[in-house]
């Protein structure tokens, strides 16, 4: 990235907290009020420290001294208002030279503005720190509704743990910009600005020595805000394919050990971390440089007021009250200094983190109701037909365009699926049987609109499936893929998923349909038994029960179940398919499966041979064909004989 072009994109990226910002006008207001005003009493405090100390020395007005020799080497005092600003000295209320009562005044003075100013720093915390976290609940939950609003393609070219990383360890860096970031932003800009000002009045010509090093420090902190910005940026691309090679290896831990690969894995984390290590060293070096750089240019910013403070002191130019107040306001900048650095950095860094969140937050669901004309109110009876369809993945997966990609309409060359004309009565039931990869699961997935099938290719009572609103279209569904899903949850709440609220009594008998319940009755809580992630304390018989009865549970118009008795035994799939009749018989069914045993009762079964229908027709009638599906029968059949010898 070209240097002119650093700091558009700072700029762009952070833009996109523009309406998180706006929803807390009020607090953010309020908050920067608290700023004003306690800055505004952190710069009284020199001031009323200089007409301390001119007041103890017996000067006649505060900030006025003129020292003239005379020939007979005598010294007079006499008040000079071309020597310092008369209109400060004129402001100064209370002041006495050599008074007691003065004295006291300010010392009180001192002290209030200091318990004022805690009181103020401690509201004003609370207040922006408080809005940062709103901020970022809020996009914290944006992220999330985004991420559920997107389809499969996306998963697809994005891993889940660089996800992961842009949603925690990103979006912690953008709130550091939203709170401390605004928060000493703020505090600089005023602080300076203040200080500047009463210095100014103090001593201009003292002032324009002490911003001599301000074109150094400008340069410094933009190099180094650049230098910074970029090389986050790059430690956060290191750290989200780090989080994606530990969530892959957990996600995969049984795999790992069965094949006696944990060196391995340990020597393939290896290089990533090591990668991210040395981009943080990079970063640390650089962060290093800066600071002590901007540590020096402080310190010769006091070193200019010594020397020429005290030139002018002992000229007669400014008082020593003048003086010290100049020094305690020079001290005052030393923070704003040093928290400009800080704060560019945290710009820097959540500018970086931000553009990442952003990739998330504005990408553009690729399914949506675009086009959807039916009204939410109407219920799909569920007849579907497919029409001339024919499917390509917008992905890498079927072998796309040079790029990786395909029309994200489904017509592409590579087809998954082609010439697929079928039409399924409402309240029957498609059995959907082939080799493996003959594009089964995808027929599933398209009628779900978990793919986008070319416009016209796919409809739902006689409507295309794009004028059906998604929730209509996915709540008439109950979908048993056939990767089976459980969450971190008890039995009973995987079992009602997808209801509105928990009804024990449907989820029990959903649970008696799917031949679930013996099992559940068996475990120690009942429904209340957690299954762990994924259901990692569950057979992979009961988790393909448990999803069956979950999809069941919601009683859809139309029931998908994808290979989803595969991991049960014989006599188990043939109880669970007895019980399944009675609520197959009022919905529409799509059934896939290897086994012929499965399919055999079906109202039709479709044969898939290289993404393309080669049979079609009854059990009965595809038996007399003697094709692909004779075959399978004679063999399973066979193969039952030999288990029952």
């Amino acid at each position: 990235m070209s240097d002119a072009a650093t700091k558009p994109k700072t700029k762009k990226d952070l833009s996109g907290l523009t309406p998180y910002l706006k929803r807390y006008p009020s607090g953010i207001f309020w908050g920067l009020v608290c700023v004003v005003l306690m800055s505004l009493l952190g710069n009284l405090i020199p001031l009323a420290t200089g007409v301390i100390t001119d007041t103890l020395r017996g000067d006649p007005i505060p900030f006025q001294h003129s020292t003239q020799q005379s020939a007979a080497g005598t010294t007079a005092v006499v008040a000079d208002h071309s020597l310092s600003a008369p209109w400060l000295s004129r402001i100064i209320p209370y002041y006495a030279a050599s008074s007691r009562h003065t004295l006291a005044i300010y010392c009180i003075f001192i002290v209030a503005c200091i318990l004022i100013k805690g009181l103020l720093s401690f509201y004003a915390r609370w207040v922006l720190i408080g809005v940062s976290r709103d901020i970022e609940f809020d996009i914290r939950n944006d992220l999330l509704r985004r991420l559920l609003m997107l389809e499969p393609e996306f998963y697809v070219r994005n891993r889940t743990g660089e996800l992961m990383s842009r949603a925690t360890n990103d979006l912690n860096a953008v709130r550091m910009v939203l709170g401390p970031g605004i928060m000493y932003s703020a505090t600089t800009i005023v602080t300076m600005i203040l200080a500047i000002g009463v210095m100014v009045a103090l001593s201009g010509s003292l002032t324009v020595w002490v911003l001599l090093p301000a074109p150094i420090v400008a340069v410094a902190v933009w190099f180094f805000g650049k230098t910074i910005h970029d090389l986050y940026e790059k430690i956060q691309a290191a750290l989200a394919t780090l989080t994606a090679k530990v969530q892959e290896n957990l996600s995969g831990v049984r795999i790992v050990r069965a094949y006696a690969q944990e060196e391995a894995e340990i020597r393939g984390f290896d290089e990533p971390n090591r990668e991210y290590v040395s981009r943080n060293i990079k970063l640390i070096r650089t962060w290093s440089m800066f600071m002590p750089s901007l540590t020096a240019m402080i310190g010769t910013t006091f070193l200019i007021v010594l020397w020429q403070g005290g030139h002018q002191l002992l000229r007669g130019q400014i008082s020593l009250g003048a003086l010290i107040a100049f020094n305690g306001y020079l001290a005052q900048l030393v923070w704003p200094m040093i928290a400009l650095g800080w704060v560019t950095n945290i710009f820097q860094r959540g500018a970086a983190s931000m553009g990442r969140l952003n990739y998330i937050l504005t990408a553009k669901p690729g399914i949506d109701d675009g086009a959807a004309k039916i009204s939410k109110a109407v219920t799909p009876q569920g007849e579907i037909e497919f029409r001339n369809l024919h499917f390509t993945y917008p992905t890498t997966l079927a072998g796309g365009s040079k790029n990786g990609k395909a029309p994200s309409n489904g017509a592409g060359k590579h087809a998954v699926l082609h010439d697929i004309s079928l039409k399924v009565p409402a309240g029957s039931t498609l059995a959907i049987v082939g080799p493996t990869g003959s594009g089964k699961t995808t027929l599933a997935a398209l009628v779900a609109r978990l793919w986008e099938a070319p416009e016209g290719s796919v409809l739902l009572d006689g409507k295309p499936l794009r004028e059906w609103p998604l929730e209509t279209l996915r709540r008439a569904i109950g979908f048993v893929p056939q990767d089976t899903y459980l969450f971190g949850e008890t039995v009973g709440g995987n079992i009602a998923f997808g209801l509105s609220e928990i009804d024990d009594a449907r989820v029990r008998e959903a649970s008696e349909i799917a031949n679930l319940d013996g099992d559940v009755q068996d475990f120690t809580e009942k429904y209340e038994t957690m299954v762990g992630e994924r259901g990692i304390t569950l057979s992979g018989g009961q988790k393909q029960r448990t999803a069956i009865a979950r999809a069941v549970a919601r009683d859809p118009r139309i029931l998908i179940l994808d290979d989803s008795l595969s991991a049960v035994d014989t006599q188990t799939e043939e109880r669970i398919l007895q019980r399944l009749r009675s609520v197959m018989d009022r919905r529409t069914t799509i059934l896939i499966s290897h086994r012929t045993s499965t399919v055999k009762d079906a109202d039709q079964i479709v044969v898939l041979v290289d993404g393309g229908i080669s049979e079609c027709g009854t059990h009965d009638e595809l038996l007399e064909r003697g094709g692909y599906y004779a075959d399978l029968y004679q063999k399973q059949l066979l193969e039952e004989e030999l288990e029952r010898a």
